[in-house]
């Protein structure tokens, strides 16, 4: 909770801006001006080992988080670790940490499923590829097996994660409808699933089976799809594999077909080469939808990709450009229109404010209603009284049924998910435990033992094949021996 109590500081990080990257290296800074232990992770370290500033740092790779007590415990003893490898099955690389090690949720009623690591695109802009890699997928029946286990420990909403969702499975010979309608089968009733952002060009093949998902009353009709520019001239030159054409054709099905459905997009201001009547092209764009949830990014040339060799924007122009966007994103408010409307939400967290709790309607949109203690993890009615620009306030209807979305008792803020009911009742932990957690008995051990690089003997069967070495050694040698007294005789 305290940073200068802390023996070691983690420190993830963010190669996408300029920024992040900055403020990265500002806290690694702070970190050994206060004699503090760094151990460093995420996109940047991955992509760019060899920085100045990492020198002598330990690193954790992307795919390598499943390793993090061994870093940290090896970095406390004053040696640096550094594990950047890729993982790889018979050469063909994997997804990253397996998705059933033990995890803390932030929310205990949220769970987040990466689905896959990398993606397919080439985007001359971007400095995530230099770190992630090509696609690399989950099998479907590990995606749906963390899926099963966290309703069973009381989770009530499932956000799918990915670099780019439409790609899913196209490494691994599936797709994205199919993991989905398997993930469907085994929502509960109540609970509900949300999908990440996909680009264009992977989800266009995909429209019909997407309609009918997003339609599903366990699914939030929702989905993120960027398109950074309204001008096929600059997509081009980001390597975006898609033309405006091809993402209205996308928002225009989707509209049609899911009624209400919310688009979320992003949108990059100032990249090189742009011109005005390329901006004012992207300026037509948001208001002919009028996206209610739009990301606006300045452009940031990131080192070694193309598009920081490429004469860039002045900084004046991208600036004043973002302040445009911007003032026409905040020029209209897309929740008026559902004032005195009666809605269906899921209670699923508390305001920043501490206020509200917040609550989504089926379309993914915010909701605050009262901050009362029944309504967290329920699904309610409530009359819409109030709208902001990226919130609505709702008030729970006397006479409707609050029902309950978990199918069992959330974990325990900060209690451990995913321990198996071998470490729940090994001697170390000193008491024994049932195999669903609980609400009510916390886990307060250690998980150093139970992470940490297992020697031979201690993995799954490894005992086994260290005694049929030896017996096979122990043979030799006696073959070897009586080999030797024969020839003596």
């Amino acid at each position: 909770d305290n940073s200068a109590e802390a023996d070691l500081w983690l420190l993830n990080s963010c190669t996408v801006k300029n920024p992040a990257e900055d403020h990265f290296r500002n806290a690694i800074k702070k970190a050994q001006e206060g004699k503090k232990k760094v151990v460093v992770a995420g996109c940047v370290p991955q992509a760019q080992p060899r920085q100045e500033y990492l020198k002598g740092l330990s690193i954790i790779g992307v795919q390598q988080i499943d390793r993090v007590v061994e870093v940290v415990e090896e970095t406390i003893k004053g040696h640096s670790v550094r594990l950047l490898g890729q993982k790889k099955d018979n050469g063909k690389r994997l997804g990253g940490a397996r998705l059933d090690l033990p995890k803390i949720r932030k929310n205990p009623l949220i769970e987040i499923i990466s689905i896959n690591t990398g993606c397919l695109n080439a985007c001359t802009y971007c400095k995530t590829k230099h770190a992630r890699g090509d696609l690399a997928s989950y099998p479907i029946e590990e995606l749906v097996d963390r899926a099963k286990q966290s309703f069973q420990e009381g989770v009530c909403e499932i956000w799918l994660t990915s670099e780019d969702t439409g790609a899913y499975g196209r490494d691994i010979g599936t797709d994205l409808p199919t993991l989905l309608w398997k993930l469907v089968e085994v929502i509960p009733e109540g609970a509900m699933l949300r999908l990440g952002m996909t680009n264009p060009p992977y989800i266009l093949e995909h429209l019909e089976e997407m309609a009918k998902i997003l339609n599903h009353p366990r699914v939030y009709a929702f989905l993120h799809i960027p398109v950074q520019s309204a001008s096929d001239s600059v997509l081009m030159d980001m390597k975006r594999e898609y033309c405006v054409a091809d993402f209205k054709q996308v928002v225009d099905f989707l509209k049609e077909k899911v009624p209400g459905i919310t688009i979320a997009t992003d949108i990059i201001c100032g990249f090189p080469g742009e011109t005005d009547e390329d901006f004012q092209e992207t300026m037509k764009l948001v208001e002919l939808y009028r996206f209610p949830s739009l990301f606006i990014n300045q452009f940031y040339p990131r080192p070694g990709t193309p598009a920081a060799k490429m004469p860039q924007v002045p900084a004046a122009v991208k600036k004043q450009r973002t302040k445009d966007l911007s003032q026409l994103f905040h020029s209209y408010n897309p929740y008026d229109h559902k004032v005195g409307e009666r809605q269906r939400v899921l209670v699923t967290e508390e305001s920043f404010d501490s206020n509200y709790y917040v609550a989504h309607n089926p379309f993914y949109e915010q909701v605050l209603v009262p901050k009362d203690p029944l309504l967290m993890g329920k699904m309610v009615e409530v009359n819409i009284y109030e709208a902001g620009k990226h919130f609505m306030k709702g008030k729970p209807v006397s006479d409707a049924r609050v029902h309950t979305a978990s199918i069992s008792r959330p974990l325990a803020k900060g209690e451990v998910s995913g321990l198996t009911e071998e470490f729940r009742r090994s001697p170390q932990n000193g008491t024994s435990r049932k195999a669903q957690p609980s609400a009510e008995t916390p886990v307060k051990t250690r998980l150093s033992s139970c992470m940490a690089l297992q020697r031979p003997w201690q993995q799954e069967g490894g005992g086994l094949k260290i005694l049929s070495v030896s017996l096979a050694l122990l043979a030799a040698l006696v073959m070897f021996y009586y080999r030797g007294m024969k020839t003596e005789l």
